[in-house]
């Protein structure tokens, strides 16, 4: 690379053919406008995906302007100042032209007096482009509490001009509600602002290269189409890891709880995947179907097949009260009523302060029949999707072990992203995810009646727990959770390997 090119023709010639791939052909200036600009989610995963989008190609200096919001009283180079300093190893040049094109402006979320001054600002970009076509995208990294008021101000005053061709669209942040009542509240008001076509619902996991991997393994590989039901599975597991505790978020965290945080919203994502059928073909709405269609097809959870827990040391943090109930670790069996998967239970678990961290799904196939080598005892076949970290897929399988003797042992069949692919860059999740939303795809955004399933799968238990008639059980920081999780696994059938440790492997 010749070092008289300057950043932006690099990125031009680097990234042709990405553009090229742009699923949408629309032309125009384009506005992203970060609302609650501020604070740490906009810093920490807003502003830098909308970089690493630029500094690829996606979004160009002469096609976009980035403006933040919020009540903090900052000049634009105040905003850029705290935006640089999560964009560390970027080089100078590129964040230099990247911060030029974010402007801020100040004011609250619930009068119009910020918001008409927003819209000038928006109006008067638009007005000095060479364009007829005006895009505006809204990024609402605020909490949901605030949703109906700021999308009230979007619709009256900073909407896209109907004079001009062009679209307006929003951008909302889990959690989406906290029942199934206060879920249809919010989506009630605001579809009273908006089209459903206009919402983008975001789950951050759905950005995920291994999660959007989900669909090409199943429904592009003849080796898995007939494997994938219950005649061949015994069980799934779907399983999120924190080696950390709520540090100091547990005011927070406690209105929450472990399963509205991960799993009635991450894992139930995946979990869609893993289950449904396969969709007519690859257009949004169709891949949106087939969730809802599985999501409506769970049984009723048995509070039998849930164990809750929470770490020792929880209710240290000040801001939790003494008598939390909140778990910070829960394992529930989902079962769903339908031909392919009557009988074969799928196990969501997730917990914090545990003994390591990752994100994985591990499909357990069914004892081999006429075990001639008598090697049961050593594990089954498992199909094992690594989200995160360290993306890998690896099919744990018995194999002969090296020597004079006929003796087996468990070995694996392995695709560890960072060695086949060691030049790509995989992006994160916010970039694509922001992405599909310039591009007008939906395909990995909550629809509205997929959000109302889930709840419904869920709100019961919830409600249980917030009454109290479902206690968590105490377990250690730094351990595997409570015991009676693991209990609760082998009554289902999962049959745990020991001995065996997946180890990615490096090129020393």
């Amino acid at each position: 690379m010749s070092g008289g090119s300057s950043p932006s023709s690099r990125r031009n010639s680097s990234n042709s053919l990405s553009r090229d791939l742009d699923l949408s052909s629309e032309q125009g200036c384009l506005s992203i406008v970060v609302l609650g600009a501020s604070g740490d989610l906009a810093k920490k995963k807003t502003f830098p995906a909308l970089y690493h989008l630029f500094d690829q190609g996606f979004i160009q200096s002469g096609e976009v302007h980035i403006f933040g919001y919020a009540r903090s009283n900052l000049s634009d180079d105040g905003l850029r100042e705290r935006i640089s300093g999560y964009l560390k190893g970027a080089p100078e040049e590129d964040l230099s032209e990247f911060l030029q094109l974010i402007k801020y402006v100040s004011g609250s979320y619930d009068n119009g007096e910020g918001f008409e001054k927003l819209n000038k600002t928006i109006s008067e970009y638009e007005a000095s482009s060479k364009t007829e076509s005006y895009r505006r995208l809204f990024y609402l990294a605020l909490p949901p509490s605030v949703y109906p008021s700021v999308c009230k101000m979007i619709r009256t005053y900073c909407m896209n001009p109907s004079s001009h061709p062009g679209w307006t669209r929003v951008i909302v942040e889990k959690p989406f509600g906290k029942d199934l009542d206060s879920a249809e509240q919010l989506s009630s008001q605001l579809g009273q602002l908006f089209e459903e076509h206009q919402l983008y619902r975001i789950d951050h996991y759905l950005g995920k290269e291994l999660v959007q991997n989900l669909l090409v393994l199943r429904f592009a590989n003849r080796l898995f189409l007939p494997l994938w039901n219950r005649d061949n599975i015994d069980n799934i597991q779907i399983v999120f890891r924190e080696d950390f505790g709520t540090e100091g978020r547990g005011g927070y965290f406690d209105q929450y709880g472990i399963i509205r945080d991960i799993i009635q919203n991450h894992l139930l994502q995946v979990f869609c995947l893993v289950a449904m059928e396969k969709p007519v073909s690859l257009k949004p709405e169709h891949i949106r179907d087939e969730k809802v269609k599985v999501l409506q097809s769970v049984n009723p959870i048995q509070p039998e097949e849930v164990v809750l827990g929470q770490y020792d040391g929880y209710k240290d943090d000040p801001t939790v009260p003494d008598d939390s109930n909140t778990p910070t670790f829960a394992s529930v069996v989902l079962r769903v009523h339908n031909e392919r998967w009557e009988g074969v239970p799928f196990i969501l678990k997730a917990g914090k302060a545990l003994n390591s961290r990752k994100a994985e799904v591990r499909v357990q196939f069914k004892d081999v029949p006429g075990d001639i080598f008598k090697c049961k005892k050593q594990g089954r076949n498992e199909f094992v999707i690594r989200l995160q970290p360290s993306e890998a897929m690896y099919m744990k399988v018995t194999v002969k072990k090296p020597g004079l003797e006929m003796a087996t042992e468990q070995s694996e069949l392995d695709l560890s992203y960072g060695m086949r692919y060691q030049n790509v860059k995989i992006p994160e999740a916010y970039e694509r995810l922001i992405l599909d939303t310039i591009r007008g795809d939906q395909q990995h955004f909550v629809r509205r009646d997929e959000l109302k399933a889930a709840w419904q799968i869920f709100t019961p238990l919830l409600h249980d727990i917030d009454e109290g008639k479902l206690k968590a059980v105490s377990y250690q920081p730094g351990s595997r959770g409570p015991k009676e999780a693991d209990e609760l696994s082998a009554r289902v059938g999962y049959v745990q390997t020991h001995g065996y440790v997946w180890i990615p492997p490096t090129l020393a």
